[in-house]
């Protein structure tokens, strides 16, 4: 992984136990001196992932300018706390923000590992988090190498990841966005490998959180991975029984079909409520995917699940 690290980490290093990162200015409480004052725990995360559709498509009466305003006023009535896009372009993270002003952001387009070609951009409550750590790895032979594919995928993939501390608790959590190639079978199967790989090799033991667009559905061997390895999907946890679950919709709002849009958490975490978000307004949908949301409860802090 390519960790950014910034200075403000030799101060707080007290509460983050030498923590690699960038961070947003401000600083988080630690655990501990939580635990002597009795704070409560963390609020419910409330977290989505969403395919938002690359803003330079020749999709006509579904053109980007055509259905932003829809997309914003998605994610202000969601109001997540953390969002892992796809598909962005930075023209349309620049939009997203200039109109949403309460995130911060982390990604690099996955061209050149700057601004150049799509991300897979997270987004995080200023006001509630403080950005700990991030970074980028490629999905190929050379992760660290921007740019770089291998195993079959003719389209370059990424996966972006945070570290983010909540202000009012210190507590941390881990959250990695990707978008699986749309393609190959190979890439799918070994970008989880390597997903599955950097998570375990994670600087510290915090909870984890992955978003994404894997271009497969339940059945596939890539996403079973992910369950194989502990990881629940979190719509599943809740509605188990539901059969009308797509969430590529090609801009047809069709539900029948495979869900290919995921979050995924680590043991421990509470599902309090999942969804997949169908909103449109006039007939007109905010991208040719439905994004997918999840709100939950901190492992070991308690908490039912809605049903």
């Amino acid at each position: 992984m390519r960790p950014r690290i910034g200075p403000w980490l030799v101060a707080a290093a007290v509460w983050l136990t030498g923590c690699a990162g960038s961070a947003a200015p401000g600083s988080a409480p630690s655990p501990a001196a939580n635990q002597r004052a009795g704070a409560p725990d963390a609020a419910p995360l409330a977290v989505m992932t969403f395919n938002i559709r690359y803003g330079t498509a020749n999709d006509g009466e579904n053109a980007w300018p055509l259905r932003r305003d829809v997309l914003l006023g998605v994610l202000r009535d969601a109001a997540p706390d953390v969002v892992g896009l796809q598909e962005a372009l930075r023209g349309q993270l620049d939009e997203i923000r200039a109109a949403l002003p309460a995130y911060g952001e982390a990604g690099v387009g996955r061209d050149d590992g700057r601004t150049a070609g799509e991300y897979a951009a997270i987004l995080f409550r200023t006001d509630r988090f403080v950005l700990a750590e991030s970074g980028d790895f490629w999905f190929s032979d050379t992760p660290e190498v921007p740019g770089s594919r291998s195993w079959g995928n003719n389209v370059t993939r990424l996966c972006t990841y945070v570290r983010l501390a909540d202000r009012a608790t210190g507590r941390r959590f881990y959250l990695f966005n990707v978008h699986l190639d749309h393609e190959s079978q190979p890439s799918r199967e070994r970008s989880v490998a390597l997903l599955l790989q950097r998570i375990r090799r994670r600087v510290h033991p915090d909870p984890v959180l992955v978003t994404g667009d894997f271009n497969a559905g339940e059945d596939n061997p890539a996403v079973q991975a992910m369950t194989r390895d502990a990881f629940a999907d979190t719509f599943h946890a809740l509605h188990a029984g539901d059969a009308d679950v797509n969430t590529y919709h090609a801009f047809q709002g069709t539900t029948a079909g495979a869900k290919i849009d995921f979050v995924f958490a680590s043991p421990g975490w509470v599902v309090l409520e999942s969804a997949i978000v169908r909103t449109a307004r006039d007939g007109r949908y905010p991208s040719d995917h439905f994004p997918v949301s999840a709100r939950l409860a901190w492992p070991g802090g308690g908490g039912s699940p809605r049903r």
